[in-house]
């Protein structure tokens, strides 16, 4: 039985030769083919964030105004302008934005859209076309995902769609083929109906990784990763920064929620310098250093347990010369991940050969 649901299997993946000529025009690439530059249409401080076809990400713990940032993102999106450092300029055929949310209730969706008009300088007791809000919260994953699929096919003039959140499109947050084939529907829907999807995931509560295999994908594929953090020296303001970012890093800001219960920018506010630049000095090593100590470490394999992870970095950085006590290889796995040059995986961690140091 196993045996004919195997030839079966086999059968379904071989494809036939008018399949293939048909696809052939879409998959192969020409040196003498001429493609536009993907129109740009969201930027931080003159740093790019996000184009049209391709997807973002804004992650963050809970109760760290996410949604607060998201909401200048869409402000500045519908009126073309700056809010809240965040820029944007969608074309002329390209100006509708749809916003999904998975979690809120209709009450609190409400309040998210009224604060986004608020923000924009728009009126709140008026509906737009331009802006469609929809409430996907007593759906299943599979229901939303078709809604917004039909949604996309039949609005043409989307440029911008965000989803909060991209972890209630899937069932298991863990599982590696699920959060492959979610990512690579972003992929198919900000190419094919040219786009840029912004959407948000959290982080885990003991650590500033994103949540399960999806945040490894999201982190891996995103054009652009927001982390929005709370303040270590003031529990009202919030920190915005780049985990990732394709164009060149951008400075900083922070936010406080102000009278008015919109977000506004922290003038004249000091970050701390994050502990693990102090203890381990980021130059040190080159990145061709840094990958082969990696590669003996850890190899392929994912590694399970803090402290095994610990155990790797020791032998592999011990390989190349450089041996180092306990503390400085933990200030070293922090550094890792951040960089992404090791990444979570189910419960381990395992070497990223594609980081970009």
């Amino acid at each position: 039985m196993e045996n004919k649901k195997s030839t079966e299997a086999k059968g379904d993946t071989i494809m036939k030769k008018e399949e293939f000529a048909a696809l052939w025009k879409s998959i192969r690439l020409k040196v003498t083919d001429t493609y536009d530059v993907p129109p740009e249409i969201l930027w931080v401080n003159g740093s790019t964030i996000g184009t049209l076809g391709n997807f973002s990400a804004s992650t963050g713990k809970a109760k760290s105004k996410k949604t607060f940032n998201i909401s200048a993102i869409v402000a500045a999106a519908l009126t073309n302008d700056e809010v809240l450092h965040y820029s944007a300029c969608l074309p002329p055929d390209k100006r509708k934005i749809l916003y999904v949310d998975t979690e809120q209730s209709r009450y609190h969706c409400h309040k998210v859209m009224e604060r986004i008009l608020r923000l924009a300088g728009l009126p709140t007791d008026q509906d737009r076309d331009d802006f469609v809000f929809i409430v996907l919260r007593e759906q299943t994953p599979d229901m939303r995902k078709r809604i917004i699929e039909y949604m996309l096919e039949n609005m043409p003039d989307v440029g911008l769609l965000i989803i909060d959140g991209i972890r209630d499109l899937m069932y298991d947050i863990n599982s590696p083929s699920e959060s492959t084939d979610l990512i690579n529907l972003l992929m198919r829907w900000s190419s094919g109906y040219n786009l840029h999807i912004h959407t948000v995931l959290h982080l885990n509560k003991g650590d500033d990784n994103t949540r399960g295999h999806i945040g490894t994908e999201l982190n891996n594929k995103a054009e652009t990763v927001l982390q929005i953090t709370k303040s270590t020296q003031d529990g009202n303001i919030s920190e915005v920064k780049a985990a990732h970012i394709r164009d060149r890093d951008f400075e900083p800001f922070a936010f406080r929620i102000n009278d008015s219960a919109l977000p506004e920018v922290v003038d004249g506010y000091v970050f701390q310098q994050p502990k693990q630049e102090k203890s381990f000095p980021l130059t040190e090593l080159t990145e061709q250093q840094h990958r082969t100590a990696l590669e003996n470490g850890f190899g392929k394999r994912t590694v399970q347990g803090y402290s095994n992870v610990i155990q790797a970095l020791k032998q592999g950085y011990a390989s190349i010369g450089y041996e180092r006590g306990r503390n400085v290889l933990v200030a070293l796995n922090t550094f890792l991940v951040n960089k992404r040059m090791i990444v979570k995986e189910g419960k381990g961690y395992r070497y990223n050969p594609d980081f970009h140091y």
